[in-house]
């Protein structure tokens, strides 16, 4: 069993371990209404600039004032733009591939799953770190047997104990950030198609980053059969849906699966996804990573080796974070688990800071590590810029530092909402 620094079981499905403050996907519920709550103060005291998304996410309405947001006439006005659009954003080829929308990345993954695998069948994950657990949860809800491998070496000797898998489920850009080399990509999908396997690219952020900032090929000009990215990252700026290409006879099962499910997007929204789409620019890509890169500098100043680095990514590792703060209160053992630490940290520069995290985009989060990624240089500007921002951070490891040690202050900080606002979310 896989355990954290300090000894922590990881939770099932997960690569880390919960803690008993927040032992599971309802307690980051009740976590996120805390955090609603505090965005709503601050938005009623000091207006919304008070409050600065530097998740990386972008997860809004792109402004389209001629759309028509209709169920019934969108698909007609906007479907073959979309199409087309989709269609280049993936690298496709209309002769052989299709592209559809699902209401999300994890539906995506879901539906392409279920479509291509069978009770029974085993299903191999292939990334630069881990498969990020939405891919386990599908493969779960298949019925398969999961098998999570790091690179091409171990995908190769995974194939030695489960010669026949019915899909290999690729990612590029792992939840780590880490990237696998092109050269590795290439030679994945063609050792899967060697072996009759079909090929699932988890391609959520790795679409636009791969060639973007490592001159990577497309997702669909990498030979896979099926490939899915989330419309709400990295150069494109919402609405939160999942965009999915694949060839033509695969993408129409996927198609008929998901509105059997309820996992197709409302056709109302292509319209605002044209727009997404249409102002996508890799250049963006390029310049949210130089702002992450100029936080970074700040941050490692203050934190020294604390902050681990990747090519595109800040990151405050969980364990780092309970360590820091125990070292600032004198504590040895901190009553709690490093996510918990990770979701406190969250909390304090959210509530005395106005600064919104990834940390709260993803139930349960794909990582305990405190993610900085992808910063609008606009926004880390508006904040005060990248020195102020790394100070900000600094103050609220100090803050948590004061609390660390105090089981039930964590839990209040994290499950007890703010005032009656919260509660009524």
């Amino acid at each position: 069993m896989k355990t954290d620094r300090f000894g922590n079981p990881f939770a099932p499905g997960l690569p880390y371990a919960r803690g008993d403050i927040l032992p599971d996907t309802a307690s980051d519920l009740d976590k996120l209404r805390v955090a609603w709550g505090h965005i709503r103060n601050r938005t009623d005291q000091n207006g919304p600039d008070s409050v600065l998304n530097l998740s990386g996410l972008e997860r809004q309405m792109p402004p389209a004032e001629d759309a028509v947001f209709d169920d019934e006439m969108a698909p007609a006005l906007y479907g073959a733009r979309l199409t087309a659009l989709g269609m280049e954003h993936l690298g496709g080829d209309p002769a052989r591939h299709d592209i559809m929308l699902l209401n999300r990345q994890t539906a995506a993954i879901l539906a392409a799953t279920l479509t291509m695998v069978q009770p029974g069948d085993t299903v191999i994950g292939v990334s630069p770190t881990y498969s990020h657990p939405c891919v386990v949860r599908a493969a779960k809800r298949a019925g398969a047997t999961f098998v999570d491998t790091v690179g091409y070496a171990a995908f190769e000797a995974a194939l030695e104990d489960h010669p026949r898998p019915a899909m290999v489920a690729l990612t590029r850009l792992a939840v780590s950030y880490d990237i696998l080399p092109e050269a590795d990509l290439h030679r994945t999908v063609e050792r899967a198609h060697a072996v009759g396997a079909k090929v699932l690219l988890d391609d959520a952020g790795g679409a636009r980053v791969g060639p973007a900032v490592f001159g990577q090929p497309k997702a669909l000009e990498l030979g896979v059969d099926v490939a899915s990215t989330g419309l709400d990252k990295y150069g494109t700026v919402g609405p939160r849906l999942g965009l999915l290409g694949g060839t033509r006879a695969i993408v129409s099962e996927i198609r008929a699966l998901a509105v059997e499910l309820g996992l197709e997007a409302r056709p109302m929204l292509y319209g605002p996804v044209v727009r997404s789409l249409e102002q996508y620019s890799p250049q963006r890509v390029r310049d949210l990573v130089d702002s992450t890169r100029a936080v970074g500098r700040a941050l490692k100043a203050l934190l020294g080796n604390r902050l681990t680095e990747t090519p595109v990514t800040a990151q405050l590792h969980a364990e780092d974070i309970l360590e820091l703060a125990a070292e600032r209160a004198g504590i040895a053992r901190p009553p709690l688990a490093p996510y918990e630490a990770t979701a406190a940290l969250a909390m304090i520069l959210l509530r005395d800071h106005g600064v919104l995290t990834v940390h709260f985009a993803g139930l349960p989060p794909g990582t305990s590590a405190l993610l900085i990624k992808f910063l609008p240089p606009e926004t880390v500007e508006r904040f005060g810029g990248a020195a102020k921002l790394a100070r900000a951070f600094d103050d609220s490891i100090t803050r948590l530092a004061d609390v660390i040690g105090d089981t039930k202050a964590i839990a209040a900080l994290l499950r007890d909402a703010p005032d009656a606002i919260a509660r009524s979310c």
